[in-house]
């Protein structure tokens, strides 16, 4: 998904596009509220918060400081001044990582973002975005949106394995398979439900 080849044009008129956390789709905005995550039991507000924290694996300050944000633009807001200590292989890494976010999205908020994603049908997908043609697509004059769409599709790919053949392999998710993949100082444990204590699911469950 990193290609430029990959670029998308979308019709609005038959896509789900969402640009802000409200309206009826609001809800997969990664800023959207109601959505609360819990990583080795520390509470995180929002998917956004979650993702820019992965940038620091080695400044547990700094995750810190960015998960304690309850407003996800703060939250983004504050990581831009460390930008500098962001991990070396961040774009080679930072689709593996936002699918995760996703995945531990549905799995800590099973009801209500399961029946958001079923919501879409089979719609395209599309975050409108007037900057970022990477994780959105940007809206043109003849009505089209034209991006690479990366989020946009990643929910796509997740609501495709909520087929019910699939879906139990999103009840519990491992951490993606990446080097140096830290949280406050510590590995990451596969994530399941809220309030579970992550220890009991073993990494050795996924090989």
């Amino acid at each position: 998904m990193a290609s430029d080849a990959q670029t998308r044009v979308y019709d609005r008129h038959e896509a789900v596009v969402f640009r802000v956390t409200t309206g009826e789709f609001g809800g997969l905005s990664n800023m959207a509220a109601n959505f609360p995550l819990e990583i080795n039991c520390t509470q995180i507000a929002t998917v956004e918060a979650l993702y820019q924290a992965c940038r620091f694996p080695d400044r547990p300050d700094v995750q810190a400081l960015i998960v304690g944000q309850l407003s996800p633009m703060t939250a983004k807001m504050k990581s831009k001044r460390f930008r500098k200590s962001t991990r070396d292989d961040w774009h080679k890494v930072r689709v593996k990582i936002m699918r995760w976010c996703l995945r531990v999205k549905l799995a800590q908020n099973w009801s209500s973002f399961s029946a958001l994603l079923r919501k879409t049908g089979a719609r395209p997908i599309v975050e409108e975005s007037r900057r970022d043609v990477f994780w959105g697509a940007k809206p043109q004059e003849n009505g089209t949106l034209v991006g690479m769409n990366v989020l946009g599709r990643l929910l796509m790919e997740l609501r495709q394995d909520l087929q019910p053949e699939t879906k139990d392999a999103l009840r519990v998710i491992a951490p993606p398979k990446i080097p140096n993949f830290l949280f406050l100082g510590k590995g990451i444990d596969a994530v399941g439900p809220r309030g579970t204590e992550s220890a009991q699911f073993q990494p050795s469950m996924f090989g």
